[in-house]
Parts: structure tokens; sequence; C-alpha cells
């Protein structure tokens, strides 16, 4: 299952609305590590289906939410909760780091 693509348009309906836990890829199209994280992404979206929502923002077309979020280098991951920020991490360094972020909204 793809990433879903939130803009800052749907932000809230997306995420904070969310029932479900919602790990946000905070990425551009330009940047490495970003297209590292991608295939793992796609993995953990298949292996937390009906548990977590996985979605990415592109912070060249959402810099306002970027801005928001203090987003200041990417990839950065967040993962929200009820509307809340739950766990945040920048950069890449793989599928068990991001498996642990995910396991601190579940």
């Amino acid at each position: 299952m793809p990433s879903i693509k939130v803009t800052s348009a749907d932000f809230e309906a997306q995420v904070l609305k969310s029932a479900l836990p919602v790990f946000v890829d905070f990425y551009a199209e330009w940047c490495g590590p970003c297209k590292m994280a991608e295939p793992v992404l796609e993995e953990l979206s298949e292996a937390y289906k009906g548990k977590v929502i996985i979605v990415k923002v592109n912070v060249d077309e959402n810099q306002e939410l970027s801005s928001k979020y203090d987003v200041m280098s990417i990839p950065t991951t967040i993962i929200f909760k009820g509307g809340a920020e739950v766990g945040r991490q920048t950069g890449f360094s793989g599928k068990s780091t991001f498996e642990e972020l995910i396991k601190k909204a579940l």
C-alpha cells in the first residue's frame, strides 16, 4: 500500500483527527536519505495496516507545516496519536528505529 501524500489543506483531517496513530514522513524529492527510507516505509505500511497510517508531507510544497512542527532537517518522522505528537526521529537510521517510533503510539 503506497504511503498517502498529505498537504497543509488536509493535514488536520488526515493526521490530527485520525482514529488511528499516524506516522508522518516529512521529506523532499531531492533528499537521498528520504529515498532510502521510502521502501522501508512502504514495508511498514503493510506490516502495520489497520493499526497505523503512514503518510508523507513534501516539505518543499508544505513549508508552513514544516515550520509549525519545527522540521529543520529531513527526513524527519513524527508519530501522532489523538492529534498529539508522541515521538519524533530526525534522519534515517533503519527500519528498527521507525518501528520503535511506531510502538510509542500503539
